[in-house]
């Protein structure tokens, strides 16, 4: 019989945090360079990614210096100077971001993680909810990993999470702030569906700075989601992919676990203006409003506005669900007021408008909504640009009746 010591979530929580302390990186993988890796990979994609001088626009990006260029793209050297250039400090920022989700990746994908996915009542929900969405150690940890990475990088005043109670207060001088939802999905983890990471920052409002801490913790943390300067989600399945926007269109990476970088794999991710696909949990019918039951029974039919019938696709991973809908359209949604505003709603409403979507409650654009709660929860419908114009002409939308998971 194993010891109550061994045996406890705890115990196993952070013996398990110890085999994640390090995700190697390309220097430390391949001292000597990779060059016959990247030239396989080469021959397999062909030329869908374009250099980074090509995609700097520099007048030198097809001269005969660039023949050392290997074709591939990083996250970093992509928002770098030599690519879109943000600030340099949000580059620090996305660098400490994106070692946290390679992290939060070998923790989904190790064979050590099965009692880390289990719920096991370490506490409440955060912000109230039902049990289903109680936290679990998998959580816990992704969360531990995303907070040690925002403190290291020393560009954040402020982390604002799904799974605390309150905001964060990290540091004084940080630029940025950050809101999150660690892992999205994690209920799921058992079974092997895909879960996600999404993350939404923006800059601190350096006007509230001679407030106390817990007030400007909080007042940063509800800006509404028309203020964000970067949003991103990433993707943990057969391959993990950070999408993600810095106001000027959507991009795709994905991660290369040979070397520890994400690459550019979709420089301009485009969601059709239609698709033919809904995504939503058709148990739920009989407890939608009208305005929804006729709109779903419609496109089922082929009798909308697009003359074809709409086929049913859901993962129940919110991540999972939208980057499909973003790459194939259509409309993703949850009718019930069960979606975070804060950490959900507002980032993937900005990567999806950004993408040509639109992101809504049924009635208004997210982006347009102003936080009043931490964790306000709302509808959330996301999708192609005349799909959603279609939904939203049904009027009644949203689902009042039976919002929890209890009954």
């Amino acid at each position: 019989m194993q010891s109550t010591t061994t045996s406890s979530p705890f115990y196993r929580l952070s013996s398990f945090q110890s085999k994640l302390q390090f995700f190697p990186s390309k220097t430390q993988l391949f001292p000597l360079g990779i060059p016959f890796y990247r030239q396989r990979m080469s021959s397999i994609l062909g030329h869908g990614v374009r250099p980074l001088k090509a995609l700097a626009g520099s007048p030198s990006s097809s001269s005969a210096g660039d023949n050392d260029d290997d074709g591939f793209v990083t996250l970093i050297e992509y928002v770098g100077k030599g690519g879109i250039n943000v600030e340099d400090d949000l580059v620090v920022l996305l660098h400490h971001i994106q070692y946290a989700c390679k992290r939060i990746a070998a923790l989904v994908a190790s064979p050590f993680n099965t009692s880390l996915g289990k719920q096991t009542g370490l506490g409440a929900v955060a912000g109230g909810g039902s049990d289903r969405d109680a936290p679990k150690p998998l959580d816990i940890v992704s969360n531990e990993i995303i907070l040690s990475s925002l403190q290291k990088s020393g560009k954040v005043a402020v982390m604002a999470s799904e799974e605390n109670d309150a905001p964060i207060w990290i540091c004084d001088d940080g630029p940025y702030v950050v809101v999150t939802d660690p892992l999205d999905g994690s209920r799921n983890i058992d079974a092997s569906i895909p879960t996600g990471t999404i993350f939404g920052i923006y800059k601190r409002l350096e006007e509230l700075d001679d407030l106390p801490k817990e007030e400007k913790a909080m007042l940063n943390s509800l800006q509404s989601g028309s203020r964000l300067v970067a949003a991103g989600y990433v993707l943990y399945s057969s391959a993990t992919i950070l999408c993600t926007t810095f106001g000027s269109g959507t991009q795709a990476f994905t991660l290369d676990h040979s070397t520890g970088d994400f690459i550019l794999t979709n420089p301009s991710i485009k969601i059709p203006p239609r698709g033919q696909i809904y995504s939503v949990n058709d148990a739920r019918y009989f407890d939608w409003p009208e305005g929804l039951r006729r709109y779903i029974d419609t496109i089922r039919q082929g009798k909308g506005r697009y003359p074809k019938k709409y086929s049913a696709r859901y993962i129940c991973s919110l991540v999972a669900d939208l980057h499909r809908t973003l790459l194939y359209g259509g409309v993703a949604m949850n009718p019930r007021d069960h979606l975070r505003l804060v950490y959900e709603a507002n980032p993937l409403s900005f990567i999806v408008e950004q993408a040509g979507g639109r992101g809504s409650n049924g009635k208004s654009r997210i982006l347009s909504l102003q936080p009043v709660k931490l964790h306000q929860r709302l509808p959330l419908f996301l999708g192609s640009l005349e799909d959603m114009e279609e939904l939203e002409s049904y009027g009644d939308v949203q689902q009042k009746v039976n919002p929890g998971y209890e009954v």
